[in-house]
Formats: structure tokens, C-alpha cells, sequence
């Protein structure tokens, strides 16, 4: 059955299926098929792969168990095989599945072997450069199974050396990817609510009982099977009911229970077991007529909801099995619904001879007559190529404008580190005191180093509180640390073709010039401008070539303030304007 639904959903897709109720008319796809099921069997999942064999777009099952499709199967294979490879049955399983990709002929030519020697022993006492390469390709799992958790494996083992989730794809479908993504989930979940290992992972996957159920709207283009129950508010052109033989009477009646009075008057449901039918008298028979009645009753609703859901057209078919004796059940939909197909029976190619009730819609017609013969020329900027995309400059960020090569790192051992230490301070001091009023700022600054410099010692406290306030108390700096001023503002523009951004830590903009300062944290500050680093006077050159841009006519000054000391070197412009055309080079 799961063969011929797939031969004759081919020949619909290849030789054109026409819908009539489409504007305009048009042939029907994949996604305007869907095949019904009354119960969720074998064979749907059988359907789902003979349709993907048949190279036919095709969503999964609409719900499944996790554990059961075969790319979870392989992939916990893999797993088991990282938690125990002496299972040989496991490691088997593990290399003909698609993530190591043996043969069954290459199985049992080198999986073959005399007495009780497990087969992860046999395959590394080989000599075969087969196995040889399998085993460095297994060892590679191994190697990461004491160290990684579960989630870290599963997501090595799809997207690592081994491309499992494109080899599982590329054998098994498209609808492998819904399962895979499944279980990466389970593996999350696990590690959020245990504590994660190996073995408890997959104890707690095979105690579970998780399913995937896919939604209806995401399976756009592609030829949906699901059972009728799941089917309830879908539509689609062209429906298969694929076993509209099965018999109902062939499920027995689920869920039976008694009512009966507990003690204290109220009333509850007592479950009961399978019984033999010579246990089943009395109440329990009359329980058992009822739920079947029950069951009966939605047997015939369901039929009521897959015939609906065809909009063009409904294809009714089923499996017969060797207790229907050569003809569909009388209380099966076949057999409800055959009476009225009365026309006689008509050949067919894949099921032999059909019955039909209607009539097929009119092929779409293309009229090629009305299409005109004139060649249309179309315009030069429609057939010219577009070319590479652009790529934007790479932003050169000041403090990198230059490779640093002064002698000594600004922080080196323990005294270095120190001073590195007392440096940041202050900038941070420097940073937040200018907002505050001048006769707060000792005050303020206190309580922030009682915070900050924990374990520096009060004297190191009081000498770093001197002088940021002694910096800030310099009348020839009063006005780089007034109000005026602003404090760590980003900068970008564009030089010469090369984008600038960067972040100066204090700038003064006035309508006629703009003072830009940076702070500098170094272990031991230059004492006068020949020693300051070059390094240095290439970001501040980077700094002033972005201020120019950003502000055209105005004169762009720049300092440097060496917090450690503190002491503020003003550069003059000859040393800035030898920098500044080094710009591009210095990227």
C-alpha cells in the first residue's frame, strides 16, 4: 500500500494533477497532498519512506515517539557506543548506521569472528586499513566521552569532524532533522533538571516516553501524513485515506472502567485490567459494550472529518490483512462508502482498477498563440552583472592606530601590576569627580575608594585621593574638568577612506576649538614629549584627523594625561601631522 501511494503520488507531481478551485488553474504540488490514517502504525512512517525514496517532498509522521525514528536510534547508538563498547550488538548497530557508514558486506567481513571474543576487542587486535580508520574515527568519540556532558557530545557528533547531521540527513530525508532536533532538546532539558553524565542520560531517554509532534503550518510545500484525529481543521486539494479497510472491531475497547461509591458517599472511576472473556460478566461486560459502543461512535466521526478534509478531490483505499479473507470489513470505511461508486470499474496503471465518482478537472491551458513572438529586449542595467558585494573599510580604532614598542610594558610583575592598579583609579576618579561640586568631591571620592581599592592600605588610599583632586584643582586644566566638558564619548568618521571609531575619554568642544585628552594608566609616565610612546601619539593623530572631519573649521588640540604621575603633555600639531598620514598604513 505505502509503494502504490507513493507510484501514484509521482505520477501526479510528473504528469500533472489539475485543481479546479485554484485562481488561476494550475497543476497541483506537493503541499496541496495530504494522507490520512487512522491510527498511527506502521504504516505511516512506511508511507514517509517510500515517498522520500521516491524522491517526493515529504514532512514526517505528524507525531512520533522519540526513541523510534532511526536517526535518534543511530545517534544514541553513538552514545551507548561512548558509554560501553563492549556492547557488540550496540557497536554494530553504530557501524552500518549513517554516522560511520560500514556496509552490511563490510560488517561481516570484518565483524565476523570464532568464540566469545567481544567485537570492539576483535576489530583493534585488525589489521585491516579499514578498521584501522574506523577505530581512530571512534577513538575520536571517546576521547571527549569522560569530559563532555550529553548535550556537548550529541551536538560534536552533528556538527564536529563527523557531520552526522548531514550524513543522517542525506540517508534518511528531511524529516530526520525534526527527531534530531528533538532529542538535542531532551539533552538540554535533562542537563537543566539532573545532574549530567553519560549513563544517566541515557537510562533517563529510555525511561521516557517523549514525543515529537510537528505543527500543522510548518510544513509548507511538502506532502503531510497524519492521522485523521490530527488532521481536525486542515485542508488540503487532494486527500488519501490510506487504510480506510481496517477493521474497527480489530481494537479493543480501551480505558473500560466501573463506577462505583468509595467510602464517605463519593463517586469514582475504578480502572480495570485486561480480563479473559470468561471474566467479563455483569457490570464488566456491560462496561466493555459501552466503551465499544463509544469507540464506534468515533469511528464514524473520524470518517465524518477525513472526508471533509478534501477541498477537490478524496481517494478512499486500504490494505486488506489475512483475517478480512479477500474483502474490506463491513463496518470498515471501504466498505461503508463502496455502494456508491456505481459506475463500472476502470483500468488502472498502479492499482489495477479503480471506481470514481465525479469528474477530474480540465488540464490548465496554456494558450501560446496569444503569447507574442517579438523578442523583448530588455535593458542594459537588467543584464549587467551586479559584481561583488562591497566590503566596507575595516574601522581602525585609535588605541590600535600603531604597534606599541616601547621598551617597557606598561604593567610588568608585581610593582607594575601595583602601579597599573593606581593608575585605572585615578582615570576612574578623573572619570566621575567632574560631575560632582567641588566642595562633595573628597567626600565622594572617598567612599568610591573605600569601594574600589580594597587592600591597597590607607596610605596608598590618600595619596591616590590627593592626587585626583590635585589634578582637578589645576587651574590649567580647571576647564577640561568643568561641566562643560564631556566625559568617554565615542567618536567615528571617515579619513581619507578609512572609517576611525574609538572612545576619548575627555573632550571639550567650544565654538572655535575642541581639546580632545586621553588618560593614560602607565607603569612609568614619559617625564617630558620626546619620551612619550609613539604608539601614543598615533592614536591621539587618529583622534584629531576624526575630530577634523566631524568638525570642519575648527582647530582639534590634543593632550595626553598621564594619570600615575599625573601630568598633562599638550602635542604640538608637527608632531600630530607626522602621524596622521600614516593612518592607512598603520591598519
Amino acid at each position: 500500500m505505502a509503494d502504490q501511494i507513493a507510484r501514484q503520488v509521482e505520477a501526479w507531481l510528473d504528469g500533472g494533477f489539475p485543481l479546479a478551485k485554484s485562481k488561476p488553474a494550475r497543476n497541483a504540488g506537493p503541499g496541496d497532498i495530504m494522507v490520512l490514517v487512522r491510527k498511527r502504525r506502521d504504516l505511516a512512517g512506511l508511507i514517509v519512506a517510500r515517498l522520500h525514496a521516491a524522491g517526493v517532498p515529504v514532512a514526517g509522521v505528524d507525531r512520533l515517539r522519540l526513541g523510534a525514528p532511526l536517526a535518534v536510534k543511530d545517534l544514541m547508538a553513538a552514545l551507548r557506543f561512548a558509554a560501553q563498547p563492549l556492547d557488540d550488538l550496540n557497536l554494530a548497530n553504530l557501524l552500518v548506521s549513517p554516522l560511520v557508514g560500514w556496509t552490511q558486506e563490510d560488517l561481516l567481513a570484518h565483524a565476523w569472528r570464532k568464540g566469545g571474543m567481544r567485537l570492539w576487542d576483535h576489530l583493534r587486535a585488525s589489521d585491516s586499513a579499514m578498521v584501522r580508520e574506523t577505530l581512530v574515527y571512534l577513538g575520536q568519540l571517546l576521547a571527549l566521552a569522560d569530559y563532555e556532558p550529553p548535550q556537548s557530545l550529541l551536538h560534536w557528533i552533528l556538527v564536529g569532524p563527523w557531520g552526522g547531521r548531514r550524513k543522517l540527513v542525506a540517508r534518511l530525508g528531511r524529516e530526520a532533522n525534526d527527531p534530531i532536533d528533538e532529542l538535542l532538546n531532551a539533552a538540554l532539558q535533562y542537563a537543566a533538571a539532573l545532574t549530567p553524565s553519560l549513563q544517566g542520560f541515557i537510562q533517563w531517554f529510555d525511561a521516557g516516553e517523549g514525543e515529537v509532534k510537528r505543527e500543522a503550518g510548518a510544513n509548507a510545500g511538502l506532502v503531510q501524513v497524519m492521522t485523521v484525529h490530527g488532521s481536525k481543521g486542515l485542508e488540503a486539494p487532494i486527500v488519501i485515506l490510506a487504510d480506510a479497510a481496517g477493521n474497527p472491531a480489530d481494537s479493543p475497547a480501551r480505558g473500560i472502567t466501573l463506577d462505583d461509591v468509595a467510602v464517605g458517599g463519593s463517586p469514582r472511576k475504578v480502572p480495570l485490567p485486561t480480563l479473559s472473556k470468561p471474566e467479563k460478566v455483569g457490570r464488566i461486560a456491560q462496561a466493555e459494550a459501552d466503551a465499544a459502543a463509544r469507540e464506534r461512535e468515533e469511528h464514524w466521526r473520524l470518517l465524518y472529518v477525513a472526508m471533509t478534509r478534501a477541498q477537490e478531490a478524496l481517494f478512499i483505499g486500504g490494505a486488506l490483512t489475512s483475517r478480512d479473507k479477500g474483502e474490506p470489513a463491513t463496518e470498515s470505511w471501504f466498505a461503508q462508502l463502496k455502494p456508491i461508486f456505481a459506475g463500472e470499474v476502470l483500468p488502472d496503471p498502479i492499482w489495477g482498477e479503480r471506481w470514481e465518482l465525479g469528474e477530474l478537472a480540465a488540464a490548465p491551458v496554456t494558450d501560446l498563440a496569444t503569447v507574442s513572438s517579438t523578442r523583448i529586449t530588455l535593458p542594459e542595467w537588467a543584464t549587467r552583472a551586479i559584481g561583488p558585494e562591497p566590503r566596507p573599510p575595516r574601522p581602525l580604532a585609535p588605541s590600535a592606530a600603531g604597534e606599541d614598542l616601547s621598551a617597557e610594558p606598561p604593567f610588568a610583575g608585581s610593582e607594575g601590576s601595583r602601579a597599573g592598579r593606581r593608575g585605572t583609579l585615578i582615570h576612574g576618579l578623573l572619570e566621575r569627580l567632574p560631575e560632582i561640586p567641588a566642595d562633595a568631591r573628597r567626600e565622594a571620592a572617598t567612599r568610591w575608594l573605600a569601594r574600589q581599592a580594597s587592600g591597597l592600605g590607607e596610605e596608598a588610599e590618600a595619596e591616590l585621593l590627593e592626587s585626583a583632586l590635585g589634578v582637578l584643582a589645576n587651574e590649567r586644566w580647571a576647564e577640561l574638568f568643568s561641566p562643560s566638558a564631556l566625559a568617554e564619548v565615542p567618536l567615528a568618521a571617515i579619513v581619507g577612506g578609512q572609517v576611525i571609531a574609538g572612545t576619548a575619554d575627555r573632550l571639550l568642544v567650544t565654538d572655535r576649538a575642541i581639546l580632545v585628552v586621553d588618560f593614560k594608566t602607565s607603569a612609568r609616565p614619559p617625564r617630558s614629549l620626546a619620551e612619550i610612546p609613539a604608539a601614543n601619539v598615533r592614536q591621539m593623530a587618529a583622534y584629531v584627523a576624526a575630530l577634523e572631519a566631524i568638525y570642519p573649521g575648527r582647530q582639534v588640540r590634543a593632550a595626553l594625561l598621564y594619570s600615575q604621575t599625573p601630568e598633562l603633555f599638550e602635542l604640538p600639531d608637527e608632531m600630530l601631522t607626522a602621524h596622521k598620514a600614516s593612518l592607512g598604513s598603520a591598519e
